[in-house]
C-alpha cells in the first residue's frame, strides 16, 4: 500500500495514512489535508530542504519573503506549513546561513501564504530588502511525528540497505510527481539516483534513530521483456 501523506500542518505537512509525511512545505502538486501538526513541502522542487547551522543544529525550511506589501514595512510571506499562519508559531526564524534572525506577526492570510510585519522593519525599502530570503526553524521545534509518520528532513540522508543489510546508497529526496511519493536515492559508489515508491512494500521499515530505511528495490522490466510481454 502506498504510504499515505499527512495534510496541512499539523494534519500533519502531508496526508495521512498507516504510515505518513510530515511535510514540510507546500506540495506543488497539492496533496489532500494534512493534520495541523505537520508541516508541507514543495515536494517536487529540491527547495523542500533543510540544513545544519554552524552549531550543528539541522534546520528546517518553512517560508521565504516575497513582495513588499503596502508603505508601512509590511511584507508577502509564501509559507510552506499547513496551516500559512502556522510559521509564526515558532518564535524567531532564521535566515539560510543562521546569521540573522526574524520575528513575524500574522496581518492576514493569503491564498499564496501570510501578509506580515517584521519586527524592525518600519518602512517598504527595509521590506524590499527582505526578498528572497528563506526562513528556517530548528527541527527541534517542530512537533513529534507519531508512529508511521516522516517529516522530509528526517528521511533525507539515511542509509538505504536492503533487507539482507547490503548498501544500496542514502536517500537523497523526496518527490511526488502526481502518482504517489518517492524517495529518491542515490546509489553506493556513484552519483547515479533511482525512484522508489515509498510504500510498505518498497520501504518496509524506517528507523530514524539509526539513520537507516530497509528498502526493497522495484524489480525493472527491460526493453526486451516488455517486446515479449507485447507480443504475447
Amino acid at each position: 500500500a502506498q504510504r499515505p501523506l499527512p495534510t496541512r500542518p499539523f494534519t500533519s505537512s502531508g496526508a495521512l495514512s498507516t504510515s505518513r509525511f510530515l511535510f514540510l512545505d507546500r506540495c506543488q502538486t497539492d496533496l489532500p489535508n494534512e493534520r495541523e501538526e505537520g508541516i508541507r513541502l514543495f515536494m517536487s522542487e529540491p527547495k523542500s530542504k533543510s540544513c545544519g547551522d554552524p552549531g550543528g543544529a539541522k534546520r528546517v525550511l518553512l517560508g521565504s519573503f516575497a513582495n513588499a506589501h503596502g508603505i508601512r514595512g509590511e511584507v508577502q510571506v509564501r509559507t510552506y506549513t499547513g496551516a500559512p499562519e502556522s510559521i509564526a508559531s515558532y518564535g524567531p526564524l532564521s535566515d539560510k546561513e543562521g546569521r540573522r534572525t526574524f520575528k513575524l506577526k500574522v496581518v492576514r492570510v493569503t491564498d499564496k501564504g501570510i501578509i506580515a510585519r517584521v519586527e524592525g522593519v518600519a518602512d517598504r525599502n527595509a521590506a524590499e530588502a527582505l526578498k528572497g530570503i528563506e526562513l528556517y526553524v530548528e527541527r527541534a521545534k517542530l512537533p513529534a511525528a507519531d508512529d508511521g509518520e516522516y517529516y522530509h528532513a528526517d528521511l533525507i540522508g539515511l542509509r538505504a540497505v536492503t533487507p539482507e543489510g547490503e548498501e544500496i546508497g542514502r536517500i537523497i529526496a523526496v518527490a511526488n510527481f502526481g502518482a504517489g511519493d518517492l524517495l529518491e536515492i542515490q546509489l553506493k559508489g556513484g552519483t547515479v539516483t533511482e525512484y522508489v515508491p515509498f510504500s510498505d512494500a518498497c520501504v518496509p521499515n524506517v528507523d530514524i534513530a539509526a539513520g537507516v530505511a530497509v528498502v526493497v528495490m522495484p524489480e525493472m522490466v527491460g526493453e526486451e521483456e516488455q517486446g515479449d510481454i507485447a507480443n504475447e
